[in-house]
């Protein structure tokens, strides 16, 4: 039986008023803005299950774009979000799907336009008290809650590569807590995540990126501590 803490129960700290529908729904978008890594310009959000139902009554879609805007779950602006877009000159889209079934009930497909015109697709769910999951990015099924400081390194799928990027981490001391490789096909696109208990230093992305084969390497910090 998983342990449950008594934080699980009560939730995060959040401008509410539900911490699956308004705190989850904060933190799914923020993890997409975090992901972008610049200003976005264009937002289209896809809402499924109970999202679909009630996304403006539980405040869910103000805490979507105020995720986006860079906001976390306790702050006191997300009431005041469409105001915010407007100001910052994004445009947005709320769109509802009733019929899909096979989903999360608390789901969101976020569709993100950068002012430079990078583009990024992501899929999350609300999974209670605050907790969320990221399930796909740009077409590509992955699994990782954005609890911890996360590195997601998108690479083609190539022999070294995993070697590599733990050899960047090993020369800087930091320790990985977990590891995974998410690829649609043999060869193609991937996605290395990796989570990690301690904090990051910023100059691991451009260490990593030295590989011929790295596209694109994140860094998501969650909280920053100490690494030798």
């Amino acid at each position: 039986m998983a342990f449950i803490s008594i934080f699980d129960v009560l939730g995060p700290n959040m401008v509410g008023p539900s911490s699956s529908h308004t705190a989850g729904a904060c933190s799914i978008a923020l993890l997409a803005h975090k992901i972008l890594d610049e200003p976005a310009s264009e937002v289209q959000f896809t809402l499924y299950g109970s999202f679909a139902r009630t996304y403006k009554g539980h405040g869910t879609d103000r805490a979507l774009l105020a995720g986006i805007l860079g906001c976390s779950t306790d702050d006191i602006r997300i009431p005041h979000a469409y105001g915010m877009a407007e100001e910052q000159n994004l445009k947005w889209q709320f769109l509802c799907d009733e019929t899909e079934t096979e989903l999360h009930p608390n789901t969101v497909d976020i569709h993100l336009t950068g002012i430079s015109g990078k583009v990024i697709d992501l899929r999350g769910e609300s999974i209670g008290g605050g907790k969320i999951s990221v399930v796909r990015i740009n077409g590509i099924e992955v699994d990782f809650s954005g609890e911890d400081n996360t590195l997601i390194v998108v690479h083609r799928d190539r022999v070294g590569i995993a070697a590599h990027i733990t050899s960047c981490l090993s020369q800087r001391n930091v320790n990985i807590a977990y590891m995974k490789l998410f690829r649609e096909n043999k060869g193609d696109r991937a996605y290395s995540i990796l989570e990690f208990d301690n904090d990051v230093p910023d100059d691991i992305k451009e260490k990593i990126s030295e590989k011929a084969d790295v596209e694109r390497v994140v860094l998501i910090r969650v909280r920053e501590g100490k690494h030798d």
